[in-house]
């Protein structure tokens, strides 16, 4: 029983594959199938009938029984006349399949009327198509339309520039034709209706009039749109209009309420029910805000769209394709635009990563990191304030997510060491030029900023000793004069993180170690009329080194960054000990140093550094505790920082004026230039020619010869009035000459007594009398001015 159901299923499932591949092939083919499966079928149909039942409700038995049935009656029960005639349709069929022409399978379907009408009666019910073909349905005529047919006249081809301009200028034409002008008046009309009352279908058409105005600004004029802008007075009328009102639209179209003060959460407009039918345009609309501020030139319109768009940041957030687009248009914005212009830039970059973190704050950090250090490349007066702006925003947004923030870090951190790896192994200019450039360098100082701005915290501690780690070998690296301004730059960054994060670093003997390799007794080989701004160099010249410029800029920044490190351990308990390294070098230096003004800096420096030891060391006398009583120590420490010690309060007020000065230092200007110093006017009368004629050949400077010619006429004592007169005006010349140095006044000696002798002969000296050398040194009086100043200054 198994098995006879089994071969029914076969052959059922052959059976109806058949079928189905019958519908699949084309009309011959599906003739010549159906032909084979005609006593199949005309048996099925006949057992149905009599029985009077469906074939569906045929038992295996009796479906089966019908294929003895069937062939019972191919072999005996078929007549001669009959065989006869089947046999001469195949025949027929084989030769119509050779011919291949439709009206003989017509004639063929027609006899099949008479000879099987239970078969044609059943091609009629499922296949009428098959008998109603025409004549034209022969797979000849299909074989000749799969060929190609040449025309009868061949046209000359045109150029391909010639087509494209046609095809654009039909572009042009329709677009024109199609095209509505925006005008003013309807631009106000728009207004109106917005404040009124926006619609969707008000909305439609200032987005797809906004759509045609951005289009403008990028030149595609090939663009179907709905509206036109030719005028410029349209185009900013248009552009106002959706920066002031179409924020406020749309949150009334979707019936968006506002948010509370205290809600910190946005409210997407996806949240409303109305949000699906008005998205395409809203998707339109920000679409056309981010070309708009690729394409705009003004930081004054960029700003203003900047503005409008980072009301929409809402929108964005609904849509992640669009705001994509938006942020890489903020972040060029914040890294090449203005001030104005960065600063919003940085606030919608802020806000779209505070409420999206988890999406976008990972590809924004990188994308910020890059054009950062891009932007580092070279710094100069104007950039450094643009740095330092990037510095700081970028060490804000790595703040938002701290393990996020130790993923970069880690990454950067690692490949600026090995950076500083490879110049220490292979020793060559190029890798040393990978580590001593101004990216290097910045990079160093955003992490020590980003360490410093997100402690405490536990993720990114352990980034702070390789950091200091990779600061030092760049330090170490070399270590030669020539790199002193990219040393004072590391050092700078060791103090921030040092101070920030309360972690000790050993700073001092990278500064300490400049008193001993530099020679500052040595006179300087050329004089330089402007400072030497630090803050903007990281390697000195061969004639910066020979400068006096070098040497007064360098007392300077060893002043301010040694100054600086004490301040940031004023309060510590061990300050006495930590001190006493740095107050040896300075005696010494001071011991060694002939230069008035270094002294007086140093000494003024070691004075603080010596009255702030003293005061730890009195106040630490007086505490009960041991050293190893951690607790008790830090909250030693920090009632001292509380209460304040000599050094931090000298510090704040030295503070003060260093940050003017640096900042007229950026600026390219000199130093206290604003400060108006009383002005000495003295009466300059005009040298005689033969005076300077006959004390030409002797010395060398104009201002030497009138020196000796008035110590000259000194001793002789001139008696006429022009002589008085000479006398006058050398006086002068000397006063202002006062100060030059030992070996001017031995110079002068030794020309005067050559001048005695070379004169001697000529004129009897004739002596003065001390009152009237008093008289003629004194000259005319001064004429001071008096010196006005605020009473900040």
């Amino acid at each position: 029983m198994l098995n006879c159901k089994g071969n029914f299923i076969f052959f059922i499932f052959i059976f109806f594959r058949d079928i189905k591949q019958c519908e699949t092939q084309d009309q011959p083919t599906r003739r010549e199938a159906l032909w084979v499966l005609r006593p199949q079928a005309r048996l099925w149909s006949s057992m149905a009938r009599e029985n009077k039942r469906k074939l569906e409700d045929l038992s295996v038995d009796e479906f089966l029984s019908g294929f003895d049935a069937l062939e019972r009656e191919d072999s005996l029960g078929a007549s001669p006349q009959e065989s006869a005639e089947y046999k001469e349709s195949v025949l027929q069929e084989s030769s119509l399949k050779k011919r291949g022409q439709a009206s003989e399978h017509k004639a063929q379907l027609s006899r099949l009327k008479h000879n099987d009408p239970e078969f044609f009666k059943f091609l009629q019910e499922n296949d009428e198509k098959l008998l109603n073909f025409a004549d034209s349905d022969s797979s000849e005529d299909e074989e000749e339309e799969k060929y190609h047919k040449l025309p009868s006249q061949l046209e000359m081809p045109s150029s391909d520039e010639e087509g494209e301009e046609d095809k654009k200028e039909k572009r042009v034409k329709k677009s024109a034709k199609k095209a509505i002008k925006v005008t003013t008046k309807m631009i106000d009309d728009w207004r109106t209706e917005l404040k009124q009352a926006p619609s969707a279908r008000l909305i439609r058409d200032i987005t797809q009039a906004f759509k045609a105005a951005v289009a403008t600004t990028r030149g595609d004029g090939d663009n179907e749109c709905r509206y036109a802008v030719a005028d410029s007075s349209v185009f900013n009328a248009l552009i106002l209009l959706c920066i002031r009102n179409m924020h406020a639209s749309l949150t009334k179209l979707l019936h968006i309420r506002a948010p509370d003060k205290d809600q910190k959460k946005l409210i997407l407009p996806s949240s409303s029910p109305r949000w699906q039918k008005h998205q395409l345009d809203i998707k339109m609309y920000l679409s056309g805000i981010v070309q708009l501020l690729g394409s705009l030139t003004q930081s004054t319109v960029t700003a203003a769209v900047l503005r409008h768009a980072h009301q929409m940041v809402p929108y964005y957030l609904c849509l992640p394709k669009q705001a994509r687009q938006f942020l890489k248009q903020l972040i060029k914005q914040w890294s090449t635009g203005e001030e104005t212009v960065r600063v919003i830039a940085f606030l919608a970059l802020n806000k779209i990563c505070r409420h999206k973190q988890n999406v976008y704050l990972n590809t924004v950090l990188k994308q910020m990191y890059m054009a950062y250090v891009q932007n580092c490349k070279f710094t100069s007066p104007t950039t450094l304030p643009v740095i330092n702006f990037l510095q700081h925003t970028l060490a804000e947004m790595y703040a938002l997510d701290t393990h996020v923030s130790y993923q970069h870090g880690f990454v950067y951190i690692r490949q600026l060491a090995v950076h500083l790896r490879n110049a220490m192994n292979m020793k060559k200019k190029e890798t040393y030029q990978s580590v001593y450039n101004w990216q290097y360098v910045h990079c160093l100082y955003l992490w020590c900023r980003v360490l410093s701005t997100i402690y405490p915290s536990e993720v990114l501690e352990p980034l702070i000793y390789p950091l200091c780690q990779v600061i030092s070998g760049c330090i170490r690296l070399m270590p030669i004069s020539r790199y002193y301004p990219l040393r004072l730059h590391c050092v700078r960054a060791l103090l921030l993180l040092s101070g920030r994060t309360r972690t000790f670093v050993p700073v001092l003997p990278f500064l300490l170690e400049i008193f001993q390799q530099e020679d500052f007794n040595k006179k300087p080989g050329r004089m330089s009329l402007k400072p030497i701004n630090f803050a903007v160099v990281l390697k000195l010249s061969k004639t910066n080194l020979q400068e006096k410029a070098f040497k007064d800029g360098l007392i300077e920044q060893l002043y301010d960054l040694i100054l600086e490190y004490f301040h940031t351990q004023a309060h510590s308990i061990g300050f006495p000990e930590l001190a006493l390294p740095t107050i040896i070098q300075l005696k010494a230096f001071l011991k060694d140093c002939r230069v008035s003004t270094y002294c007086k800096q140093m000494r003024q420096l070691l004075e603080k550094v010596q009255e702030n030891s003293a005061f730890v060391t009195a106040r630490r006398q007086k505490a009960a505790f041991g050293v190893a009583d951690a607790p008790a120590v830090a909250a030693w420490e920090n009632q001292v920082a509380e209460e304040g010690t000599p050094l931090t309060k000298y510090y704040s007020q030295w503070k003060k004026l260093r940050e003017k000065e640096i900042q007229l230092e950026i600026s390219g200007k000199e130093r206290m230039e604003d400060l108006n110093f009383p002005e000495i006017k003295r009466k300059k009368p005009q040298a005689k020619v033969e005076d300077k004629k006959e004390f030409k050949g002797l010395f060398e400077s104009d201002s030497d010869s009138d020196s000796e010619g008035l110590m000259r006429k000194l001793k002789e004592g001139g008696s006429d009035d022009d002589d008085d007169d000479d006398d006058d005006e050398g006086l002068e010349d000397l006063s202002d000459a006062s100060g030059g140095g030992d070996d001017d006044d031995e110079g002068e000696e030794d020309s005067d007594g050559t001048e005695g002798k070379a004169c001697g002969s000529k004129h009897a000296p004739k002596q003065v009398s001390s009152e009237e050398l008093q008289e003629l040194a004194g000259g005319d009086e001064d004429l001071v001015e008096d010196l006005e100043l605020s009473d900040q200054d």
